[in-house]
């Protein structure tokens, strides 16, 4: 029996190696991913931490419970007017796209794999699911950016195509254990899972910011400990009732990242340290997983499956679903480049697994070896290939500012960051002279990374950061006073 001080010192050094090696990473233009999984395959049996694990239930357990927290995170931290504009493209991307992958993918397993046709199509649907984080992890370490709608379409993408192949390769396995099912007396199912999903997850997270906002817990080291009862709790109660837990859980964040709710801060800055520590527990886990040597017989299959999904299904997938869209050709080739495959398909290979498919070891080999590929191919030439198509656009650094605020049930004021452009009517003038409304305050100026203490007669220059307290009545009236084109 080994010590329980030592697994504890083993899983702290485990998460220090992956959080230093992140940067490691990131200098390289390599996924984390890729450091989290390498660093889990070495501490395990075929490596030098000989750690022997092969409890696949655990793994899923631990799996699904990460993807809530990530989803939740993802969807907490994205903001709806930036979606609102590419929605029905990502809504397209997300269903139609994931279908025609999984059929091109089922297809050349079929074909030329020698799978079955429902064998194929679990395969297909297993790696159907995209890692947005994974992009722009690679795009903020070479401090690159995507132009226009680029950034929220993957984003919205990423977080809505995982319950749609949490679906299919559900539905799949039922068709392959369950001979006498029906694909026609499953269809109703999908509408079921996407109504109930998308019904909960909003309905709860009204109800929990109404809680929230009266609770008045008198020791603010619990509204974390609710908000991580909340996810449990949307995503637990919605796969009860046969719903779409995690686009439960993910709709619930984009509803609660909308709304002002209490401590929403220091809230969502706990939610994203939790879903990096879930991401990496889930990495070092699946890690532990797989054995390397199993992986060597797969490899040329797999790699033939890396590069029909690459060049073939994600740009037919993604040219289909975008065919009546305003996107230009450069734009879907850039998206159809940046499809990068993260933890969902690890986790979703799982399942057949559990359910006691023939080739499920096998294909849960493959399917690991595909998320490599395509992070190492893909992963570290989204840069280049970002500015060879000329999307790029300069990464605008992040800024902390002294000053925070909090809101509160009883306040309709909000510290929002404005920043005045180049062609503002207020560049030049005294903040004395500006038509602003008396319910507001410029709490702060930052200007050359330097931060000024505004005054009446303070004169604005043109990329000057504004913080200003407003109410939500004002709030149109400061955004013309400061972005107003000059005459």
């Amino acid at each position: 029996m080994i010590p329980i001080e030592y697994i504890i010192t083993a899983v702290a050094c485990a998460l220090i190696l992956s959080v230093a090696g992140s940067k490691v990473s990131a200098r390289f233009g390599v996924p984390a991913l890729i450091l989290f999984l390498f660093i889990g395959m070495m501490a395990g049996s075929e490596g030098p931490g000989g750690i022997y694990f092969d409890n696949v239930r655990v793994a899923q357990g631990l799996g699904v419970v990460a993807l809530s927290f990530i989803l939740f995170a993802g969807g907490l931290s994205t903001d709806f007017q930036s979606i609102k504009p590419v929605l029905v493209p990502g809504l397209l991307l997300s269903s139609l796209g994931v279908f025609i992958t999984s059929f091109i993918v089922g297809f050349f397993a079929k074909f030329f794999l020698y799978f079955n046709w429902l064998e194929g199509l679990l395969l297909g649907s297993i790696v159907a699911s995209t890692d947005a984080a994974a992009i722009f992890a690679v795009l903020r370490s070479k401090k690159v950016s995507m132009k226009g709608r680029l950034t929220p379409l993957l984003e919205f993408e990423s977080g809505s195509n995982d319950p749609m192949a949490v679906f299919f390769t559900i539905t799949l396995i039922t068709l392959i254990t369950h001979a006498s099912k029906s694909i026609l007396e499953l269809i109703p199912l999908l509408f079921f899972q996407i109504i109930l999903g998308l019904g909960f997850g909003i309905g709860f997270s009204k109800l929990f910011i109404r809680l929230m906002n009266r609770l008045r817990l008198e020791y603010e080291g619990l509204y974390p400990v609710f908000m991580i009862s909340i996810v449990l709790f949307i995503y637990g109660v919605t796969t009860s009732l046969k719903g779409s837990g995690f686009l439960a859980v993910y709709c619930a964040g984009l509803v609660m990242g909308n709304t002002n709710f209490v401590h929403k801060k220091s809230l969502v800055r706990f939610q994203d340290g939790l879903a990096w520590l879930m991401q990496i527990s889930m990495f070092l886990v699946l890690g532990l997983l797989v054995f390397p040597k199993q992986l060597l017989p797969v490899a040329t299959r797999g790699f033939l499956v890396s590069m029909v999904l690459i060049f073939v299904a994600r740009p037919v997938s993604v040219f289909a679903s975008l065919a009546f869209s305003n996107f230009t050709v450069r734009e879907k080739l850039l998206v159809s480049w940046v499809g990068l495959r993260g933890a969902v398909p690890i986790v979703l290979a799982t399942f057949p697994l559990l359910a006691g498919i023939p080739q499920a070891s096998f294909m849960f080999n493959m399917v690991f070896f595909i998320v490599i590929t395509s992070a190492l191919l893909q992963g570290t030439t989204i840069p280049p290939l970002t500015r060879f198509l000329r999307l790029d656009g300069p990464l605008a650094p992040k800024r902390f500012f002294p000053i925070d605020f909090e809101y509160t049930e009883n306040s309709n004021m909000q510290l929002i960051e404005l920043i005045v452009p180049y062609e503002s009517a207020a560049v030049g003038k005294a903040i004395l002279t500006l038509d602003l409304p008396k319910e507001s305050l410029i709490a702060l100026i930052c200007r050359a990374e330097q931060f000024l203490m505004p005054r009446g007669d303070s004169i604005l220059e043109a990329g000057d950061v504004l913080l200003i307290l407003v109410s939500d009545a004002t709030l149109p009236k400061i955004r013309e006073s400061i972005l107003k084109k000059a005459d």
